[in-house]
């Protein structure tokens, strides 16, 4: 593709992938460009990577720079959940750019300066200003400075960057690595698994028997792949793991709980954040591996906040028509065992580990609150071995043998059978592809 104006267009190939890639400010000259670039990705059904570094629209476009955001932003909404589309944000972006980013799949933010001559000046307009935030009749506080969208953006977290790289190389890698993993995701390959994890460190070594515990679960997601994944959003919501990459030479999505945040219990935030990347992988076709780890859900900050964010997740699972296996480490309560991809959802698969216990509420709990009254009612020195009766008739109704039998789980497997028995079960699969586009959540 040739460079209409100042955006500059491409096409090449990652690792022998074709992909189309564009570099631009997002202003009015480079719109027809970057519409282009994102066209010919979709319509040849590869990758798209956007390069972006802007100080926002010069004030002097007037109404063609509204009506060139208007264009890219359509272009980018038309390709969204039909090709992998990943944008390397180069420093800053502000105005138009500032609202691109979050409609592509996977946004990769490398902080610095700008070139040289390209610094932002008084031509150039941030997205917001104090005129218009202000409601008519008041006066802005002068005391504090507004915030735009260049501050939130080029932060870390603000933004909501999949990833965060100390440079522009880093970055582009980055980029060139999600393309590979998204654009070319491979065949599963069960035959090529050997027994264990790939680290060289005993799966069952990874979770600690004890469910009060807390541990890290992202050497076990190591472990799982055939190599080291890419974690997206790693720095929000890290009681929730995201990780693209591959298992058997075919690229998957995991998602895992995390105990050694929150005990891993499933909060509105980590909800939202795998609801989007499960929908994210469901639209481009990836398959889904799910950990699973929790004692139950925690509420928001306001009295609706949990069940509205967390529906995300319920619906994200139950939309999905990729193939999705969980598998169950240590144990699942309540609400936790229901939204992390269950049976009743229409999990492809679901596995256990040998230990694993699996309930409305944790055991020791549900002794307490059933058989309050038998506890009271026995002398002071009986109740604490009734106690340990009664909670080894709470573990045996709530075992994975029980789970078996009810249907909620296929099958116990050993830890060290995990990633064969995941990539079976993916080989045996049908492919799907969701039907729908990537929406910010």
């Amino acid at each position: 593709m040739r460079p209409l104006a100042t955006a500059l267009t491409a096409r090449g190939r990652v690792d022998g992938a074709p992909v189309v890639a564009f570099a631009g400010s997002g202003g009015a000259p480079d719109a027809h460009n970057i519409v282009t670039a994102v066209d010919t990705a979709v319509r040849e059904r590869v990758p798209v990577i956007g390069l972006w570094q802007c100080a926002g629209p010069p004030l002097a476009d007037g109404l063609s720079a509204l009506d060139a955001a208007g264009q890219v932003f359509a272009a980018v909404v038309r390709a969204s959940g039909r090709v992998p589309q990943i944008s390397v944000l180069l420093g800053q972006a502000t105005g138009a750019a500032a609202y691109v980013l979050p409609l592509t799949d996977v946004i990769i933010h490398s902080p610095g300066r700008l070139p040289p001559g390209t610094e932002p000046d008084h031509t150039t307009a941030p997205e917001t200003t104090p005129d218009r935030t202000t409601a008519p009749g008041t006066e802005p506080d002068r005391t504090t400075a507004p915030e735009t969208e260049a501050d939130r953006t080029t932060s870390p977290g603000a933004g909501r960057p999949g990833l965060v790289a100390p440079d522009s190389d880093s970055a582009l890698a980055e980029a060139r690595r999600i393309a590979l993993l998204l654009g070319s995701q491979g065949r599963v390959s069960p035959d090529d698994v050997a027994p264990g994890g790939t680290t060289g460190v005993p799966l069952h070594t990874l979770v600690p028997a004890g469910t009060d515990r807390a541990y890290d679960a992202r050497p076990l997601v190591r472990a799982i792949l055939d190599a080291p994944g890419t974690e997206l959003h790693a720095d929000r919501a890290t009681n929730m793991i995201t990780t693209l990459g591959r298992l058997a030479g075919r690229t998957v999505g995991v998602v895992a709980t995390n105990p050694l945040r929150l005990g891993g219990c499933l909060d509105p935030s980590g909800a939202e954040k795998a609801a989007r990347f499960i929908r994210m992988c469901n639209a481009l076709g990836v398959p889904l591996i799910i950990l699973a780890d929790s004692p139950g859900l925690l509420p928001g900050p306001e009295p609706d906040d949990a069940p509205h964010r967390g529906a995300k997740l319920l619906h994200a699972f139950a939309e999905a028509v990729v193939p999705r296996v969980t598998v169950i480490t240590r144990r699942v309560y309540g609400g936790a065992y229901l939204a992390m991809n269950s049976r009743s959802l229409g999990a492809t698969a679901v596995l256990a580990w040998p230990s694993t216990t699996i309930a409305v509420t944790g055991p020791k709990t549900a002794v307490n609150l059933h058989h309050r009254r038998t506890l009271a009612a026995v002398p002071p020195a009986e109740r604490e071995p009734l106690r340990a009766r009664l909670l080894a008739q709470e573990l045996d109704l709530t075992s994975a043998a029980r789970a078996v039998e009810l249907g909620l789980v296929d099958e116990i497997i050993q830890p060290e059978q995990t990633r064969r028995r995941i990539a079976e079960t993916l080989a045996a699969t049908p492919a799907g592809r969701g039907n729908h586009t990537n929406i910010p959540l």
